[in-house]
């Protein structure tokens, strides 16, 4: 999920990674899968990611590019992933659905007329977790012995609970929703190059003179992935009603509007299925030989296309120090 309207609202620095080097990051995992595994379809040939069976992992080259960068920050990654999705999230995941079939049909007239480029783009498009994508990746995450959290419900709101009761320094998602969930203190953009983006929770909220609660109530006023917001009103708008009145259910009677499950909404945010029934540790001690033999033989992965990868990920190893890793 994301609120792209937060970003207006919240507190973000260019943070160095030296600054938080040794953390433990809760690793938004769909998220992040998401945007390796568009970038690396964009980019790789589909045979490079593709099984004779015709089975796709490219989420295992993702991977094995994406981890290193972690690694050799000396960032510890607890992969945390969804659970089962909310209904409430239905017209979200339909709208996704349609826009995936539409960049289908584009992608089928791009290959007929022989555009190769934008064929290529529209199929990161049509990209989507499946069962097989989600075996491989706790496959390999399991060989690398790279710790891993199941939610019982959305992967942000556990990530923010790990966050909260301090089990984890930061939380690591491209989506704004995480100030919503609560998280302390969110890194950004650690799939991007150069320095991640911090995002802070109570500076968000002093900036903006609002408690936690009305940050939410501004969010759903704005819409999330939950609900449709009010029309007209984006995050200046919502912030001066709430300062009006107070919360949504005033600002709601104020101007004779209504959203549907707006209190369910709110309550997801405020208080979402977590669970506090999951083993971190940071000695993380990778079975290297393994997690080459499963991306390269069982998954038909080419060599060329993961070797420097595992090498970033023995390198950092001896240059942080784990010798265990080795």
């Amino acid at each position: 999920m994301g609120n792209a309207a937060l970003r207006q609202l919240a507190a973000l620095e260019s943070v160095a990674f030296d600054e938080i080097s040794g953390s433990t990051v809760a690793v938004d995992a769909h998220n992040w899968l998401y945007r390796y595994l568009t970038t690396t379809v964009k980019f790789t040939r589909e045979t490079a990611y593709t099984t004779e069976s015709g089975a796709e992992v490219a989420n295992l080259i993702g991977i094995v590019q994406g981890l290193p960068k972690f690694f050799e920050h000396d960032l510890t990654p607890v992969f945390v992933f969804d659970g089962g999705a909310t209904e409430l999230k239905d017209a979200e995941i339909q709208k996704r659905q349609v826009a995936r079939e539409e960049a289908v049909e584009l992608q089928a007239a791009a290959e007929e007329r022989g555009d190769e480029l934008a064929a290529s783009r529209l199929e990161a498009r049509t990209q989507r977790l499946t069962e097989t994508i989600h075996e491989t990746t706790r496959g390999l995450l399991d060989r690398l012995d790279v710790p891993t959290v199941e939610a019982p419900a959305e992967g942000e709101a556990q990530a923010a609970e790990m966050a909260i009761r301090g089990d984890v320094d930061y939380v690591g998602s491209e989506d704004y929703d995480t100030l919503l969930f609560g998280a302390p203190y969110t890194l950004r953009q650690l799939t991007s190059k150069g320095d991640p983006e911090l995002m802070d929770l109570q500076t968000t909220l002093k900036n903006n003179d609002l408690t936690r609660e009305q940050l939410v109530d501004v969010a759903i006023l704005c819409g999330t992935d939950f609900n449709d917001g009010v029309s007209g009103i984006g995050p200046a708008t919502a912030i001066s009603a709430i300062t009006d009145h107070g919360n949504l259910w005033s600002v709601l009677d104020a101007r004779d509007e209504f959203i549907q499950h707006a209190d369910r909404v709110r309550s997801l945010f405020l208080d979402p299925p977590v669970t506090d029934e999951y083993t971190l540790h940071t000695d993380i001690n990778p079975d290297m030989d393994a997690a080459r033999s499963y991306v390269i033989d069982d998954w038909e992965i080419p060599a060329d296309e993961v070797d420097r990868g595992f090498e970033r990920i023995e390198t950092s190893v001896v240059q942080t120090g784990l010798d265990e890793w080795v």
